[in-house]
């Protein structure tokens, strides 16, 4: 069995706000236009007000939701 470590983040994360639009689209919706969004957000009924989305700042078309409570609790605007 693998064993969980601590690690600290040592990059600048990108992100932006989920928008009114995706908002009022399906989490399918998102998916469809490349954005992963993991099965426990899904269930918890994102995307929402609140939601970021994330990209890897070395290749755009990598970006995946995340929920607003881990955004608030882990990341802070430079």
């Amino acid at each position: 069995m693998s064993v969980f470590k601590q690690y600290r983040r040592t990059n600048v994360a990108e992100m932006r706000p989920v928008t009114d639009f995706e908002i009022k689209s399906t989490a399918s919706y998102l998916q469809d236009v490349g954005i992963s969004i993991s099965d426990e957000d899904k269930r918890n009924g994102s995307p929402l007000l609140g939601d970021m989305i994330a990209r890897n700042p070395k290749n755009h078309n990598d970006q995946w939701l995340v929920a607003k409570k881990y955004f608030e609790e882990n990341f802070e605007e430079l």
